[in-house]
């Protein structure tokens, strides 16, 4: 829709209304993806490498954030103009598609990771229940109730979630509030905002540290130290907290893209800590429906966020860094109160 409209064969109008349709797209489809990886990862994974395995998956949008604003440039082609890249990232989502019916194994019938598949990885042990990290009479609980078709009403009300829930409802509207101001922050501190094009290196920079820090969480920290969920969220707001205020009395690009770097390792951290803890929270049959409302608690986050983020900004710098540093300490006092001990998620059951 975008080529067309460039084109000229659509007009402006219609090019946005298609656009925004062909977008939502993402949203009745696309946005299942999420809590289906998590529910299979979580069928295959024991509680105490749980955390890891979801900043593993966390880790892959991080990647992509690095990896994709520097190769867009270069799919750029004569044919297409600048919605070159859109045609390749769907021709890499269909060659996606393809390699996933081809090669991950299904999921009838709907619990094949109680049985032999979680014990090769995971243990020299024949007993899959027990290679898995879980209590076998837990297990055979929910593969007769799958079986019988009483599949968990799971409520975002349910005790067992809703410090997990409301964790990362806080800490992600803190996340992408800070992500809203991040670009106007660097055009005012720069002296840029006269000229935002002569910014978007700088920008572009700065958010490539971040994504960075972010991978380095995910991929080093978490696996390295054996974060589990609590220690991770409480670890991640604390750093992010501290990035935070770095950030914001930066005077130099290099400042600023260390504070960045700082926030976002702390996000890095607090993200797939926030996501375990609300899978370990529940039992093997209710994945499914607790990746789901992982998804859309973090969906919400970004409604509201950025706009509200920028405005406080816009009305004073320090009242947007105040703000964001406060829904970090409440995720903060929260989770040092109300979130299940690393201990008690992880343990067999």
């Amino acid at each position: 829709m975008l080529w067309l409209g460039l084109k000229g064969w659509l007009a402006p109008l219609w090019t946005l209304m298609f656009f925004a349709a062909s977008r939502s797209l993402y949203g009745g489809f696309g946005s299942a993806a999420p809590p289906a990886v998590q529910a299979y990862v979580a069928s295959r994974t024991p509680r105490a490498e749980r955390t890891q395995a979801m900043a593993l998956i966390a880790s892959s949008f991080g990647l992509g954030t690095v990896i994709g604003p520097a190769v867009a440039p270069l799919l750029v082609f004569p044919a297409t103009g600048l919605p070159g890249p859109f045609f390749a990232f769907a021709l890499i989502g269909l060659a996606v598609l393809i390699a996933l019916r081809l090669s991950l194994p299904n999921d009838d019938p709907m619990f094949p990771a109680m049985g032999e598949v979680v014990s090769a990885p995971y243990s020299a042990s024949g007993n899959g229940a027990m290679g898995s990290g879980e209590d076998p009479e837990d297990l055979a609980h929910d593969e007769e109730a799958l079986e019988a078709g009483a599949i968990p009403d799971l409520s975002w009300r349910d005790p067992r979630l809703r410090p997990w829930l409301i964790a990362g409802l806080v800490g992600g509207h803190a996340q992408a509030a800070f992500l809203g101001i991040v670009g106007f922050f660097i055009l005012d501190r720069l002296g840029m905002r006269a000229h935002p094009g002569d910014g978007a290196n700088a920008i572009g920079l700065v958010l490539m540290c971040g994504a960075i820090a972010t991978l380095l969480a995910q991929w080093g920290l978490i696996p390295m130290l054996k974060l589990g969920p609590r220690n991770s969220t409480l670890w991640g707001m604390a750093l992010a907290i501290a990035g935070i205020l770095m950030f914001a009395v930066s005077q130099t690009q290099h400042s600023i893209a260390l504070g960045m770097a700082v926030a976002s390792l702390g996000f890095g951290l607090y993200r797939p800590g926030f996501t375990a803890g609300a899978s370990l929270s529940v039992s093997r049959a209710e994945q499914g429906q607790v990746g789901g409302i992982v998804a859309s608690v973090n969906g919400a986050a970004y409604v509201i966020a950025a706009p509200v983020g920028v405005w406080l900004y816009g009305h004073h710098a320090w009242l947007g860094f105040a703000t964001l540093c406060a829904l970090c300490a409440a995720v903060f006092v929260l989770g040092w109160r109300s979130l299940a001990s690393d201990d008690a998620l992880q343990a067999p059951r």
